[in-house]
Order: C-alpha cells, then sequence, then structure tokens
C-alpha cells in the first residue's frame, strides 16, 4: 500500500483508486479507447471505465490475453460494453490499420487513453527500423491519435460532449538532460534503456502540451488532451528485470501503489468532471503537478511534433 496520503486539491491522493475517483459518475454515454490493456493499469482502467458504464474498446498486442480479461469484466459487470481489437503500436502499418478499421465501424470516440508502454534492457528496432521505446511508447500513440482526431472531433462536436485524450507518461521524463530528439533515439552507441524510457516518456507529456496549443489554435475546446504519471506500480513493464523482480517483492512492494491505485489518475482524467476544460496539463496522483523544463518547453514541444510527423508520414 502506497504510505503517503495527503489529498490534494482535487480530493484525492495517491492512495486513492480508481473506482473512489469516479464514483457515481455515469460515463453510459462514452465510448473509449484505451492501449495496453491486457494487464496492469491498462487492465484496471478498462475494467473501471466498463463499470461506470463507457464503451471500452481495449487496443492490444495480443487478443488471446485480452480475451482474459473482458472475461473478468463481465463476471462482474455482465452488461459492461467491451471490445477487443488488434493492435501493435510499435508498427505503424499496425497503427493505421486499426484506425482504418475503427473508423470504419462507425464507432463515436470521446476518450482515447494512450497507455500502452515497453521497457526494453537492450537496444531494439521496431519495424519502421526506429529505437522500440521512442516507437512504442510515443510514435504509435501520436501517429493513432491523429488518425483517429477527426473522428472524435465529429463526435464531441455533434454530441456537444468534452473528449479527453490522455497520455500515461511517468517521472522518469526527469532523466532526459539533454534532448535532441532526431540525434538520440538511433544512437545506439550510448543507448540507455532508462534514458531511452525517459526520453519516450518526455515525448508524451511534450505531445500532449503541443496537440493542446494546436487544438486551441484551431478553435477547438471541447477536445482537452493531458498526461499524467501513475505512480510507483509494480506491473509487467519489469518482468525482462528479475534482479529489479525480486527487490521490488521483497522491499519496494510495501512503497509501491497497487494496481487499483496506478489507474486512479488515468480514471480520474477520463471520466471526472472536476477536469472539465483543463489541457495541457500534467497530473500526478489525481492532482496538478509541475514536470521537468524541458516537458514545459513550448518550443521543444514544437520541434518533437515536427519530427514526428516526419517519421511517421505515409510512405
Amino acid at each position: 500500500m502506497w504510505i503517503f496520503g495527503k489529498k490534494g486539491e482535487s480530493g484525492f491522493s495517491s492512495s486513492s483508486t480508481a473506482e473512489e475517483v469516479t464514483n457515481g459518475i455515469d460515463g453510459s454515454r462514452l465510448t473509449a479507447i484505451v492501449t495496453g490493456a491486457t494487464g496492469g493499469i491498462g487492465a484496471e482502467t478498462a475494467r473501471v471505465l466498463a463499470l461506470r458504464g463507457v464503451h471500452v474498446v481495449m487496443a492490444v498486442r495480443n487478443t488471446e490475453i485480452c480475451r482474459k480479461v473482458k472475461e473478468n469484466i463481465l463476471t462482474e459487470t455482465p452488461d459492461a460494453k467491451v471490445d477487443i481489437m488488434e493492435l501493435d503500436l510499435s508498427s505503424q502499418a499496425s497503427v493505421r490499420d486499426f484506425a482504418t478499421r475503427y473508423r470504419s465501424s462507425g464507432l463515436p470516440l470521446h476518450i482515447l487513453i494512450n497507455n500502452a508502454g515497453v521497457l526494453a534492457p537492450k537496444f531494439t528496432l521496431s519495424k519502421d527500423k526506429i529505437e522500440l521505446h521512442f516507437a512504442t511508447n510515443h510514435l504509435g500513440h501520436f501517429l493513432l491519435t491523429n488518425l483517429l482526431l477527426e473522428t472524435m472531433k465529429i463526435t464531441c462536436h455533434e454530441q456537444k460532449i468534452e473528449g479527453r485524450i490522455i497520455n500515461v507518461s511517468s517521472e522518469g521524463h526527469r532523466f532526459v538532460r539533454k534532448t535532441t530528439f532526431s540525434d538520440q533515439i538511433n544512437n545506439e552507441s550510448s543507448y540507455n534503456h532508462i534514458y531511452a524510457y525517459g526520453l519516450s516518456k518526455l515525448a508524451n507529456i511534450l505531445h500532449a502540451k503541443e496537440l493542446s496549443r494546436l487544438l486551441k489554435e484551431e478553435g477547438v475546446d471541447y477536445i482537452t488532451t493531458n498526461s499524467l504519471h501513475p505512480g510507483f506500480i509494480i506491473t509487467d513493464l519489469f518482468r525482462n528485470y528479475s534482479i529489479l523482480s525480486v527487490i521490488f517483492n521483497s522491499v519496494l512492494k510495501y512503497l509501491a501503489k497497487d494496481v487499483s491505485q496506478g489507474a486512479a489518475t488515468t480514471c480520474y482524467l477520463a471520466l471526472n468532471p472536476k477536469v472539465k476544460g483543463v489541457s495541457g496539463e500534467y497530473f500526478c496522483d489525481s492532482n496538478l503537478v509541475k514536470p521537468s523544463s524541458k516537458a514545459a518547453d513550448p518550443e521543444l514541444a514544437k520541434e518533437l511534433w515536427e519530427f514526428s510527423l516526419t517519421l511517421t508520414a505515409s510512405k
């Protein structure tokens, strides 16, 4: 159990659960996509949104594993609306295929939760020859958001419901000291997996910030985009680290959040009316916090946006 439980301005704290921050909220008019919903905070996010009546589309790489998650949700909430769609965020072809299938389905889109992430110990390139952390954690979500943004605009404008885009980032973004994305992401000689992960998480925050700015510039005031740190949670993200797993399970588990607490900020940003109209911000423990100076740099956000557009341009 997380030991620091002081409540912030939102009325919630690090010990608040996803169910608590969405208590009494009716999401029955809403449709949400949750990436990476096969386990951890992604599965818990999908469960709680479904519990609140949201039609949840779980966008996952492994659909077989996700069927068990769906079964568990339906056992708890028999009338839940839950679908599974295949999506590999490390492959831009897969992202484009998912977006095409989703648009063809005719489903509305009110909430997009960019949750999925990887933490890889070795330097690895994606199918598109881009460093795996950056390709999966940032670029896949960047492309997915851009491809589905028009669907969300149409949905939310016609139904007069606020759309919410949520990027699950990390305090790991503070590991980044120097930043030139174009020079760093594919540099195998200087590769450090913790730094590479932090760089991708910095990109998540900058992506949300720049998208918020562009939407406001366009006059789209009915879609917000924010990022968050879920807290320290022991999940499958650490499955490649046997030594760390031993340490976490024997010592740090007493300092860590459980999954229900880890998914709280995501669910808070997705459903809670207290964040209506709030955009381009960074949250932790369901409260506003300041990210690093680099994550608050508008010029760096613009630079990343243009670089990301180049890397995701149709070939």
